[in-house]
């Protein structure tokens, strides 16, 4: 569902899939070391851990997201 918003805003989100990726539980397992719980899914705005899905919808709706994702250079308008 936030891949689909980042979209509409004009940025091209970065995804990794977990269970895709060769590495994937490792990653999965410094995603909790970071803090990050649920560890998945896990968004990062240039770098920086946001939250879950929940949280960025919620960063869209309090009209924070858009200037985080120009902030981090994701998109321009």
């Amino acid at each position: 569902m936030a891949d689909k918003l980042f979209y509409e805003l004009g940025a091209s989100p970065a995804i990794h899939e977990l269970d895709h990726e060769l590495s994937g539980r490792e990653m999965e397992s410094a995603l909790r070391g970071l803090g990050c719980n649920p560890s998945i899914p896990a968004i990062f705005i240039g770098g920086r851990y946001v939250g879950t899905a929940k949280d960025v919808i919620s960063l869209h709706v309090d009209g924070s997201l858009k200037q985080m994702l120009k902030d981090a250079k994701a998109i321009w308008f």
